[in-house]
């Protein structure tokens, strides 16, 4: 199983790379949005600092949903999903695979990028260690979710903003303690409750998330 999970990570990992512009919407995407709001409004420090944490995160959560379309598309469509679904090593070991390299090729990027624009909006330094941290608990609820949006759509041409409607929404948990784990931090006070929350939700999407990705996969196939 070891080997399978690093073969299919591998073989995403050279795709992914294969295709920079792909890769580099998400960045585009998060670069604009961020740039934009400051030359939106007030110039104050303060007013950046109070919508600059909501408005990192929520940049971040649509950057990421950019690359969902392709995650079992192109596999779906070349026939090697159903190959995976039809190989006697579990579908779940595929999938976890897929998942992470989601995750290195999108998220990774955009989690680097944060703390370069977050002195866009006056966010104070001491904050950022938290800010990436609770970015670094929240990756694999995130990818987990994008996942198992793309794989109820796979079967579905175009299906990339019906996958958004699905998954925006289960973010939310993740939008409120990152947003309010960086916040106790700019104001200097413990943060450990909302990362102690991220973590668990982290750690019920790891275990239980790509069996239903892999559901998920043999329903949209169908």
């Amino acid at each position: 199983m070891i080997g399978t999970f690093n073969t299919v990570l591998a073989r995403d990992l050279r795709v992914a790379f294969r295709r920079w512009s792909e890769l580099a919407h998400p960045l585009i995407f998060f670069s604009i949005v961020v740039t934009l709001f400051p030359l939106a409004l007030s110039p104050t420090g303060s007013q950046l600092r109070d919508i600059g944490t909501g408005v990192l995160w929520v940049a971040t959560l649509l950057s990421s949903l950019l690359a969902l379309d392709g995650l079992f598309r192109g596999d779906a469509d070349d026939g090697s999903l159903e190959q995976l679904v039809l190989s006697p090593v579990p579908l779940t070991v595929a999938v976890l695979a897929k998942v992470v390299a989601h995750a290195l090729v999108t998220l990774l990027p955009l989690i680097c990028l944060v703390p370069l624009t977050a002195y866009t909006f006056n966010i104070p330094t001491i904050a950022l260690p938290t800010l990436v941290f609770a970015l670094l608990l929240a990756a694999p609820t995130l990818s987990v979710l994008v996942a198992l949006g793309a794989a109820l759509t796979v079967g579905l041409r175009r299906g990339g903003s019906i996958v958004g409607l699905l998954v925006l929404p289960l973010t939310s948990p993740l939008l409120i303690f990152g947003t309010r784990a960086t916040d106790l931090s700019i104001n200097g006070e413990p943060t450990a409750a909302p990362l102690l929350l991220l973590g668990a939700l982290a750690a019920i999407a790891v275990s239980l998330g790509p069996l239903a990705i892999a559901a998920a996969v043999k329903v949209g196939l169908e």
